[in-house]
């Protein structure tokens, strides 16, 4: 007879990541504000920083932050609005944007990357080994995009 209640070593693997995940989060967020930079403005100034001075495509910032492009267009404006991204049409087809960092939003994102590495080091490496991050490599592979999904 199936059940549809979780067994008990699901549960305590599903509030074990949601717990960590929520602590994790919140001191990271607490970290980062005060540079005045909030988590979803670090992960889109990070991935500006990773892809160089040719910038990427606001739709393509949208996808990699898993967010809708009229909330990453609300995010851009006030990243614009702070002055530290430009956005320009897309040499490529000129339809699109792309982004890119001022010379504030790079400095502004190395402050931020030297304290939220330093953070990470602190709150999640250093209590793991070796063998334990790449046993998390392998389970976040496995729960990545190609991994099949259950719609009942």
């Amino acid at each position: 007879m199936a059940t549809h209640e979780l067994r008990d070593i699901e549960q305590d693997a599903w509030s074990g990541f949601l717990l960590t995940h929520d602590r994790l989060w919140r001191a990271m967020e607490s970290s980062l504000a005060a540079l005045n930079v909030s988590m979803a403005e670090y992960s889109a100034l990070s991935l500006l920083y990773e892809a160089g001075a040719d910038g990427m495509r606001m739709s393509d910032l949208a996808n990699r932050r898993l967010m809708s492009s009229g909330g990453f267009t609300r995010l851009a404006d006030r990243l614009q609005n702070r002055g530290l991204i430009e956005r320009r049409r897309s040499a490529t087809d000129g339809r699109g944007f792309e982004a890119t960092l001022t010379a504030a939003g790079r400095t502004l994102i190395r402050k931020a990357r030297r304290r939220h590495h330093s953070d990470l080091r602190e709150l999640f490496f250093a209590h793991l080994d070796d063998d334990q991050l790449r046993a998390l490599t392998e389970i976040w592979t496995l729960l990545g995009d190609d991994a099949p999904t259950s719609t009942g």
